[in-house]
């Protein structure tokens, strides 16, 4: 008896699809935005395009308007998206939105839905997630930013947040508060929903960081505000998910924003192997091709091997995903992994384009640049490795191993 790692043929089909789709609509878009064609006319003719082909909200069920695929469905077209910066955003399917929808899609009232999920689903609006804070960094139980009731009609926010990304693209607001010091750790904080702009929440400025940025970085939504929440007024009806429940619903979306960024950093490492062995099989040095030396053939191996561990690591969290099975340890233990991993081929591929891979001729400088928050984002390296082998502890005192901490059943 064999173990079948067969794809069902129509996840193929749409993983061609989507490939294809990226290959022949995405990539050469970007060309059109460095050429200088405007970003809001060729996003909206990309998105009319995919919707005429049914290419919109992958994860969103087909009631809702989306394709209503499966976790490994959904898998295999992400790993496809993120060779390009503009696939996911062509498809709607880019985050911080995604993971925002997935949220509004499970725990809002019909209202909430009609109001606020309605129009992200259409990719009328954008939508941001305010959840860290300076003082509490990765221990998100740590925030005090406040929410008051005020009888039964609103509740008056206070605080500050801190790298909220997308905020300055966005038209709508998800605010998590502090509504009851006094409960459990992590039942005091409740999330709402508040329509932008609005006076009570300043973006004081998109924070610098390392990552080299263009005139369409922050319109793109890929810049990390600053707020300042101050006498805040949000209508009762906003809350999502009810009083209490913020940090459990955090955590959920988070655990798809890890998977997603996840199965993009599979893609872009996939371009920039490509790139990579492309320029070695056309390039001499000492009259003899790069391609022929043992010492880049070795390089290419070790990108090929991270590429493939990526993979299937992925492609078993989408098998348990499926199944309604936990994800929890999988989950912790790919995100370090991919967000490595990413960095890793990226980097190999600088080095073998040499001063041109250095350079802003090709965009690896760019990936190289920004992909360094993937160790940081949704849980840096060392919170998400404590939490794995604090798993890996309990697993041995329970059984007497610690295969099930490990992939030991993996089926």
């Amino acid at each position: 008896m064999t173990i079948d790692f067969e794809i069902p043929a129509e996840a193929k089909a749409m993983r061609e699809r989507v490939r294809q789709w990226v290959q022949d609509e995405c990539i050469p878009a970007e060309k059109r935005l460095l050429d200088g064609e405007d970003y809001s006319k060729v996003l909206a003719e990309l998105r009319q395009k995919a919707r005429a082909q049914g290419l919109w909200c992958p994860f969103i069920p087909k009631e809702y308007g989306g394709m209503g695929l499966g976790p490994l469905a959904n898998a295999l077209v992400q790993m496809e998206l993120g060779q390009s910066h503009l696939g996911a955003l062509s498809m709607n399917t880019q985050g911080p939105d995604d993971a925002t929808m997935l949220t509004l899609l499970e725990h809002g009232t019909p209202l909430q839905k009609e109001k606020f999920l309605k129009p992200l689903l259409n990719g009328e609006k954008r939508i941001c997630y305010s959840m860290t804070e300076k003082a509490a960094g990765a221990d998100a139980t740590g925030m005090q930013t406040r929410a008051d009731k005020v009888g039964n009609e609103k509740y008056l926010l206070n605080g500050e947040k801190w790298f909220s990304s997308a905020a300055t693209a966005a038209d709508i607001a998800l605010v998590m508060a502090k509504t009851d010091p006094d409960a459990p750790r992590h039942r005091q904080f409740s999330t709402f929903l508040v329509e932008l702009p609005n006076p009570g929440y300043r973006i004081k400025r998109n924070i610098p960081t390392m990552a080299i940025e263009g005139p369409l970085t922050h319109i793109m939504g890929g810049g990390h505000a600053e707020i300042e929440i101050k006498d805040l007024e949000v209508p009762a009806e906003n809350l999502l998910g009810g009083e209490g429940n913020g940090f459990s619903m955090g955590q959920h979306r988070l655990a798809y924003g890890r998977l997603r960024h996840g199965m993009h950093n599979v893609a872009m490492a996939q371009r920039a192997l490509d790139m990579a062995t492309k320029h070695v099989t056309n390039r001499s040095t000492f009259g003899k091709k790069l391609d022929e030396r043992q010492a880049v053939q070795f390089m290419l191996a070790e990108c090929a091997s991270q590429l493939y561990i990526a993979r299937l690591m992925l492609l078993h969290i989408a098998y348990k995903a499926e199944r309604k099975m936990d994800i929890r340890q999988e989950n912790g233990i790919a995100k370090v992994f991919l967000a490595n991993m990413v960095h890793k081929v990226v980097d190999t591929a600088i080095q073998l384009h040499g001063a041109l891979g250095y350079s802003q001729d090709t965009p690896l400088a760019g990936w190289y640049t920004r992909i360094r928050s993937q160790r940081l984002v949704d849980g840096p390296d060392e919170v998400h490795r404590w939490t794995t082998g604090r798993n890996v502890i309990k697993a041995f005192k329970a059984t007497g191993t610690t295969a099930g901490a490990c992939g030991g059943d993996l089926l």
